[in-house]
């Protein structure tokens, strides 16, 4: 299959099958989405969901969380991964919010870089998400899904991936097909056991044609092992059964 229908294929399937993807943090405003994207690191949506009602009743804004500290923000925190760094990481980047952005979230994703905790990842987070840009956050599930199914070739890093993703998809896609990769490799690609067979895109996929073939071939080897063994078993008997025959 060529790449382009690879991607067509992709891009026509969550379009038909997932028009309204979307992330699973939840939020109510750009600052709080940054807020919750942040503390994500290597951490579960899940459990972001059942910190940030809390955080964000006591920190509602970013002038209120600049003012905080971040002994204090760990507080609220505690729960999630790494929280040491990441109250650091929220009261610095409220600081620089409020400081050189008047407290509004930037669209630009080099502005977005240049707070605490912020990364590129991050970033095209809040880009695609807040402001719908051609942005591709990579994170596992985009750097695993993309991979297997063949969107990407010999991608080792996420930038990688992300350059790849984005000189491939449609300009007005990039945005909806990171929630769409994200979804997928969370509830079907997953990591040590994908759902192969209940899987609407096995048939576009390198991982699947590749784990068919190996089985195929296993298969194969199976029967042939089976087939050496029943042969070496025959020949043993003829060995004893004329051995028996001297006897007689």
């Amino acid at each position: 299959m060529l790449r382009k229908d690879r991607y067509k294929d992709f891009v026509d399937y969550f379009s038909s099958h997932q028009p309204e993807a979307e992330t699973e943090l939840k939020y109510e405003n750009p600052y709080q989405l940054l807020v919750a994207v942040i503390l994500s690191a290597q951490c579960t949506d899940k459990r972001i969901n059942q910190v940030t009602p809390k955080l964000f009743e006591h920190f509602p804004t970013p002038e209120s969380l600049a003012k905080s500290s971040s002994e204090h923000v760990f507080e609220y925190i505690r729960s999630v991964s790494y929280p040491n760094n990441k109250a650091k990481h929220l009261v610095g980047m409220a600081k620089k919010l409020v400081d050189n952005f008047n407290g509004i979230v930037p669209s630009s994703i080099e502005d977005l870089q240049t707070m605490p905790g912020v990364g590129r990842k991050t970033a095209n987070v809040i880009a695609s998400v807040i402001f719908n840009a051609p942005a591709m956050a990579v994170d596992t599930h985009v750097f695993r899904v993309s991979n297997r199914i063949g969107l990407t070739r010999n991608a080792k890093t996420p930038l990688a991936v992300e350059k790849q993703l984005v000189e491939f998809l449609p300009k007005e896609k990039i945005h909806i097909a990171h929630h769409w990769l994200i979804l997928h490799g969370r509830y079907v690609c997953l990591a040590r056991s994908p759902k192969c067979t209940s899987c609407q895109l096995a048939h576009i996929c390198k991982y699947y044609a590749q784990s068919q073939t190996e089985g195929a071939l296993r298969k194969v080897e199976n029967i042939q092992l089976k087939k050496s063994r029943e042969l070496k078993k025959k020949q043993q008997a003829k060995k004893i059964a004329v051995k028996l025959k001297k006897f007689e």
